[in-house]
């Protein structure tokens, strides 16, 4: 029988101390609780020339999906949270889920700590086939990253979602978190570590984020569950309303949700991302015309009314 996937901030830290002890690098495999038809994991080559091998889980197409959602994940960067998203989604809509540059399946070992070199590594993610188009989802910490890497490429991402997005400013639990962690920086696992580091070194780098959403193009949304205690949602409010974009960006409070919005039900986070996506209109919509009989037809011989 397959173990079923830690909830809670505790459980999740009791489950990078246990991967750490066990030699593991993944949480929960996939394969143990969906069949690889399902979901898949794969690896792949970072962009940038930095030659890390990256991991990542996926949901296999026979056909083009016409849109591909890309997710770039939070700290600590655990793609495996995502996968009963994945095995949920319906088959025309794909799902690429990364493990980020030093967490869980991917390399390097060391921390990354610059946003704009994690973005460059992720590129690759953006590659998709003829006709489809891409949902670029950057969660928590990964928000930021995911706004360069929209802006970085430009004609690759059709539309962006910040969800529960992290913007150097801790709510009361992930303040407690990172404190200490910070205190036990020596003794706890990899993954962990570098979570710390990574939240308490974004502050200095909001200005590439800041930057990258007033180039983008295409449409931004702003998803954020109104319990959040890790990333205030006051914080994401004031981003989508003080950030000079090209185009306004769309705000949605999600009533009741805390931070984690992926591990949780699945059909309220799958619903808040297909509303990110625009509804396919006929290239020709013809005008509905109420036709009325003209009078000359409502006239029977020698002027007589004809009934309609």
């Amino acid at each position: 029988m397959s173990r079923k996937r830690p909830k809670g901030v505790l459980s999740m830290g009791w489950a990078c101390i246990e991967c750490a002890a066990t030699g593991r690098t993944e949480h929960v495999p996939t394969s143990d609780d969906y069949p690889d038809t399902l979901v898949r994991r794969v690896r792949f080559e970072a962009g940038g020339g930095l030659g890390w091998k990256l991991s990542a889980i996926t949901t296999p197409r026979e056909r083009p999906a016409p849109w591909k959602i890309v997710v770039v994940t939070g700290a600590p960067s655990w793609a495996e949270y995502w996968a009963p998203a994945l095995a949920a989604l319906p088959q025309d809509r794909e799902m690429t889920v990364v493990d980020r540059p030093g967490y869980a399946g991917s390399e390097p070992v060391e921390y990354v700590g610059d946003i704009e070199v994690q973005a460059r590594a992720l590129a690759p993610l953006l590659q998709a086939r003829p006709g489809q188009k891409v949902l670029l989802v950057g969660q928590s910490y990964g928000a930021a990253i995911a706004s360069i890497m929209a802006e970085q490429n430009p004609g690759r991402v059709h539309g962006l979602v910040l969800l529960s997005g992290y913007f150097g400013e801790s709510g009361p639990t992930a303040r407690w978190l990172v404190g200490m962690g910070a205190r036990l920086l020596a003794i706890i696992p990899r993954d962990l570590r570098h979570a710390v580091l990574e939240v308490s070194g974004q502050p200095g780098q909001l200005a590439h984020l800041h930057r990258a959403l007033a180039r983008v193009r295409v449409p931004v949304h702003v998803v954020h569950g109104d319990k959040d205690d890790f990333a205030p949602i006051e914080t994401a409010e004031r981003l989508a309303a003080e950030t000079k974009t090209r185009r306004p960006i769309r705000f949605e409070r999600v009533p009741g949700a805390n931070h984690f919005l992926n591990d949780g039900p699945v059909e309220p986070l799958l619903a808040a991302l297909e509303a990110c996506i625009p509804v396919r209109r006929p290239l020709l919509a013809w005008p509905k015309i109420a036709w009325t009989r003209p009078a000359w037809l409502r006239l029977g011989p020698m002027g007589t009314h004809v009934s309609a």
